[in-house]
């Protein structure tokens, strides 16, 4: 068998080996490291996916690793992040647990997008990926804005957020994929304004602007399925 038929399989495993990682530390007590080994591994996402269209090694073996690897480094590595920054605040009690539902549902998420052939050009609920980018990134907006640290560190309101990003996962709600057929302003023009508002806010806000950019894209997309239909 070919080498380079192994290639995007290698970057897939890679991808768990970084999530694996990121859990380590955060259970070592840095949620920090939470943030930067989920950007890995949506790089190593991103790039095993990219490698097999080009190399045109796709199959289904792949497709299968690629999911079993996003349950760890996009469900469970969030969810951990969730659990350890509830737990931070020296409470623990049931609350403090509610975050173990984001790995589940991320699970079914990825389960279910496997047998979905709805989902070629728009996703349909929240990408697993995108959540754990807002996830992982709290610890950091939670320091950008102090005052507002206690309010994203309480287990009430860790749980809450649990709760609503779990039901947006296999919510039937379509989202913006950020895949062109062309390059047209009039034809993208959500997927513009969704990479202008993620550029301003890396620009200004660094890793604390991320959970920013995952609701803009939520609510954009809301807007554009609303034109979509009139």
């Amino acid at each position: 068998m070919k080498i380079k038929t192994h290639i995007p399989n290698i970057l897939t495993l890679l991808n768990l080996v970084s999530g694996a990682i990121g859990i380590i530390f955060v259970l070592d007590g840095s949620i920090y490291y939470g943030a930067y080994f989920v950007l890995l591994s949506a790089l190593l996402d991103f790039l095993d996916g990219f490698l097999a269209r080009i190399l045109k090694v796709q199959g289904e073996l792949g497709k299968q690793l690629d999911s079993l690897a996003d349950v760890v480094s996009f469900g469970l590595l969030p969810g951990m992040v969730l659990f350890a920054m509830s737990r931070s605040t020296g409470e623990t009690n049931w609350l403090t647990y509610v975050p173990l539902i984001v790995p589940a549902l991320s699970a079914y998420r990825l389960g279910k997008f496997n047998i979905d052939t709805r989902q070629t050009d728009r996703f349909i609920g929240l990408p697993t990926p995108a959540n754990a980018l807002l996830i992982s990134t709290l610890p950091f907006l939670a320091t950008e804005w102090v005052k507002l640290g206690a309010w994203l560190t309480s287990p009430i309101f860790l749980a809450i957020i649990s709760l609503i990003l779990s039901y947006l996962l296999i919510a039937e709600i379509p989202l913006i994929a950020l895949k062109f057929k062309n390059f047209s302003f009039k034809d993208n023009v959500y997927k513009y304004l969704l990479l202008l508002v993620g550029f301003t806010m890396a620009v200004f806000l660094g890793l604390a602007g991320i959970p920013f950019v995952i609701l803009s894209y939520l609510l954009l997309s809301i807007v554009e399925n609303r034109f979509a239909k009139e």
